[in-house]
């Protein structure tokens, strides 16, 4: 049985503002199944399809009515909408890591198992393992990954050269070469330092050292040994070798511009966010920026592998149908080499593997992301109901480490708020 959430009476009201009842039939009388209700978020992976619409359509014989919404306006939407079981939508694109457990688990996803598996030529197992877990729920495919992304290493090739520094391989040898790269103009290392907006890339560290936010049985996990110095190494990295005065407020684009402005030797961070760096009109290092792999931890190199964006069918749709079939091309192994020669991280295997796929990218950065893809691990924050609070609880001993407080002490009260917080949303 499908389970839905409670409507609150907002979403209700709202509801009813918007003319929807619970099973939105008189619009779908008026549309007919001819017609995909497609809503998709403002990206650059978006206007790609939009463009491609008419070669759907076309092959089809069917209709698509788009609505393409920012990610506040795509949030609200569909508090309203799924919310109230309307089947308004058909096609949606959402997050898997911020919101796809909650939309599973509320009954708003269709069951797309069978469905991805009847096309050997559309192939998911064409998809890499990271983002195809990140989509799936209680062992059931609940979406298909359209953009995915890594954490890799940034660094400047100029200033290694000059040190005689080889590319760090390993977390030991990046503490080494930032220690000796940081200077009163240069930081040796930079990297986000926002409570909630270092998790996602503070998880690399975590995995590499052996840790998780969880267990294997649910538990809270950022109390272990592993978490505790995965911790102090992240903290201390951006204490001891990062820029001078450092906020503990910074998410990608303050991090990312001191990168660019020359002030820092190391930067890890997605790979999406490369063109950043290597763009000469917003990068005063675009012609010395390198990139490579995560370094190693203890237990290996293992950044995060994720889609940060998926393509799901609305279970209240009486258009599933339909609606698989624009998911099916619009996920293709042609429309996804379109998307990532346009600069957007695809989840398939053979367009990465397509010397086409990566023609655009450094190669250096290609090299990367095929071994971050390879070890990464299908989540960078914790893997829950509400996100946003429990980013804000696991964050809590980045900060205190950058801050030189006690690290572990803070680990340990975050585990404990950590652990209720789960049980909490039992």
């Amino acid at each position: 049985m499908k389970r839905r959430s409670v409507v609150k009476y907002a979403a209700v009201a709202a509801a009813l503002s918007l003319g929807l009842t619970a099973c939105g039939g008189g619009s779908s009388e008026s549309k007919g199944s001819e017609t995909v209700r497609v809503t998709l978020a403002n990206h650059v992976w978006t206007e790609g399809i939009k463009a491609a619409i008419p070669e759907f359509e076309k092959s089809t014989g069917l209709k698509v009515e788009l609505t393409q919404l920012g990610e506040d306006q795509l949030s609200d939407q569909y508090n309203v909408k799924l919310n109230a079981g309307s089947d308004e939508i058909d096609v949606m694109m959402y997050r898997p890591l911020q919101e796809g457990k909650a939309f599973a688990r509320n009954g708003y996803l269709a069951d797309l198992t069978s469905k991805v598996a009847e096309d050997a030529d559309w192939n998911w197992k064409d998809y890499q393992d990271g983002p195809v877990k990140a989509t799936s729920y209680e062992d059931k495919v609940t979406g298909v990954p359209i953009i995915t992304e890594r954490e890799v290493l940034y660094y400047r090739k100029d200033l290694l050269k000059a040190a005689g520094i080889e590319v760090p391989k390993t977390m030991e040898e990046l503490e080494a070469a930032a220690k000796k790269l940081s200077s009163a103009d240069t930081a040796g290392f930079v990297a986000r330092t926002g409570k909630s907006a270092a998790v996602t890339q503070f998880s690399s560290f975590l995995y590499s050292f052996g840790g998780d936010f969880t267990d294997e049985s649910g538990k809270s996990a950022v109390g272990s040994d592993e978490a505790k110095k995965a911790y102090a190494f992240y903290g201390g990295l951006i204490k001891n070798y990062g820029p001078k005065n450092v906020s503990t407020d910074m998410s990608w684009p303050e991090a990312m511009a001191i990168f660019t402005q020359g002030k820092a030797a190391f930067y890890t961070e997605a790979d999406s966010l490369y063109k950043n760096a290597t763009d000469p009109a917003k990068s005063k290092v675009a012609d010395t920026v390198g990139f490579a792999p995560l370094p190693a931890g203890p237990a290996g190199s293992k950044p995060y592998n994720i889609p940060s964006w998926g393509l799901a069918v609305n279970e209240a749709s009486a258009n599933q149908d339909n609606a698989w079939k624009f998911i099916k091309w619009a996920t293709s192994k042609e429309r996804t080499l379109e998307a990532q020669k346009a600069g957007v991280p695809g989840p398939r295997a053979s367009v990465w593997s397509d010397p086409a796929g990566t023609s655009t990218y450094p190669k250096d950065l290609a090299a990367a992301i095929a071994v971050s893809a390879e070890n990464g691990v299908g989540h960078d924050r914790p893997q829950v109901l509400t996100v946003g609070k429990a980013r804000e609880i696991v964050g809590g001993p980045i900060v205190a480490s950058i801050t030189g407080a006690d690290a572990a002490a803070a680990a340990d009260t975050a585990n404990a708020a950590f652990q209720k917080f789960l049980d909490d949303e039992k």
